[in-house]
């Protein structure tokens, strides 16, 4: 027989907040969370917003949901999408309450950092043709170099027509690579600071070194891949000024540990978070309060233009959208809550000293609840109200989800905010809940299942919870 509990045991027990790993609290939540992450593993394989949004709404459809219909009333149950530009999406599940009781929102950004394309990419050198790139958001150079990559985006064409490109990814594809020195010259490069080994002009794409067989031409290499371009896209080098190009890595989102427990893929910041919302929003049949799941762009850049979150594509919308029943958006929004979903960064010990551990995320803990972001002294942040966190808390809790709190890391290191402050700026409550990430900003990032299976139920639980804020 277990031994009873005595009175200190029970005082702790009261008192105390412990966290645990998930497999403590329940060994068998990673069965679950094996199937629900092989359709996370899918969704992985669309490394850019356009990409995501692409593939997003095939399924939207086949799950009922419509396009948006300015002026229309809509009823409980009923689901409807609203696409911004093919980069930023919004889907909407009506809720049994009437919509001036405000909102339930969960926002994830589903562009990840990567190498852009200049305008004037193509150029070669020493008989190699390149593609010049400016790289997209916060990364360390170094480790971009000697990765496979992929290329992606569209071109428009000057006759209208607009082609997409996605090579590297298929069985039989060729791929794409940036070159690094090798270390037995590496002496004057290995002496430079780390943000200066590799420099952001030398971040060139290699995609080619065979000549145009033809002596009379200059620029063969150059030539011979341009045409190549011409006969697949029908493409000259202007049409590069008309283009949306990048190279990301071009790994498969796999299984890592001999426990298969961990996904290591490119561009889980934010695919992770994508994906627990998106799913959390098909599966939310008849909620009491309308649900509004976004995805969003230009995260990894500060969230500006017509596709991020400092656009008012949102605020717009929603006006659209509650003005048929009479009302208006900032009101429904004062009413409203929110959930921002973005990953958080997970203790790695090799690096443990960058943490403050009673303040920080663990891999396998669950959804990291984070009262605020930003760095030093709390600049860019949220900062969510305890009323806020209590509420978010109390669904949690209710729902036995097991969670965590975290900061990103100790606070004079460095730090990083979420779009949690472009979103509060419309006042509504707002609290950022995510994943913990290994390596996040790498051209491989690890998560654990676990953590993205429980990110998923508490999305859900948020959606289809009947109790209104305080």
């Amino acid at each position: 027989m277990p031994k009873k509990e005595t009175k200190v045991q029970q005082l702790e027990k009261e008192l105390l907040n412990k966290p645990k790993n998930v497999g403590e609290i329940d060994n068998n939540i990673l069965n679950e969370a094996q199937k629900f992450c092989e359709g996370y593993k899918e969704f992985l394989r669309n490394k850019t917003e356009r990409a995501v949004v692409d593939y997003t709404i095939p399924i939207l459809k086949a799950h009922k949901y419509t396009e948006f219909q300015m002026g229309k009333k809509y009823k409980a149950g009923d689901k409807f999408y609203y696409n911004n530009r093919g980069k930023a999406l919004i889907m909407v599940t009506v809720g049994k309450r009437p919509v001036s009781d405000g909102l339930r929102l969960g926002v994830s950004h589903i562009d990840s950092p990567r190498l852009d394309f200049k305008p004037n990419p193509l150029f070669e050198d020493i008989d190699m043709a390149f593609f010049k790139t400016h790289y997209y958001g916060g990364i360390k150079k170094y480790q971009w170099t000697t990765v496979p990559m992929s290329l992606h985006g569209v071109i428009r064409l000057t006759d209208g027509k607009t082609v997409k490109v996605r090579i590297g990814e298929e069985e039989g594809d060729p791929l794409f690579c940036i070159t690094d020195l090798l270390p037995h010259l590496a002496r004057n490069q290995m002496k430079k600071p780390a943000n200066e080994i590799v420099e952001g002009e030398q971040l060139n794409v290699l995609i080619g070194s065979w000549p145009y067989g033809d002596e009379k031409v200059s620029g063969k290499v150059k030539l011979n891949i341009l045409n190549m371009l011409h006969e697949k896209y029908g493409i000259t080098e202007k049409d590069f000024l008309s283009a949306e190009l990048c190279a990301t890595p071009a790994y498969e989102p796999r299984d890592y540990g001999l426990d298969r427990s961990m996904i290591g893929a490119y561009g889980q910041d934010d695919s992770v978070c994508a994906y627990a919302s998106f799913m959390a929003e098909l599966d939310t049949k008849k909620p009491d309060f309308t649900t509004v799941t976004v995805f969003t762009d230009k995260e990894e850049t500060g969230s500006d233009g017509n596709t991020g979150m400092r656009s008012l594509f949102l605020k717009d919308f929603l006006e659209d959208f509650v003005s048929a029943y009479g009302l208006s958006a900032r009101h429904v929004l004062m009413r409203s809550v929110c959930m921002s979903c973005d990953v958080n960064a997970a203790v790695d010990p090799a690096f443990a000293e960058n943490y403050e551990r009673n303040n920080a995320s663990y891999l396998n803990y669950g959804p990291v609840v984070s009262k605020y972001t930003g760095g030093g002294g709390k600049y860019s942040t949220n900062d969510a109200s305890a009323e806020t966190m209590g509420y978010i808390r109390s669904i949690l809790e209710e729902a036995k989800i097991p969670w965590q709190v975290g900061e990103l890391g100790k606070i004079d290191n460095g730090g990083g905010g979420t779009i949690a402050s472009e979103i509060s700026v419309h006042n509504l409550d707002t609290v950022d809940v995510g994943v913990p990430v290994l390596s996040m900003h790498a051209p491989l990032e690890i998560t654990a299942k676990a953590d993205v299976y429980l990110l998923y139920k508490a999305v859900l639980a948020f959606y289809n919870c009947t109790r209104p804020k305080d």
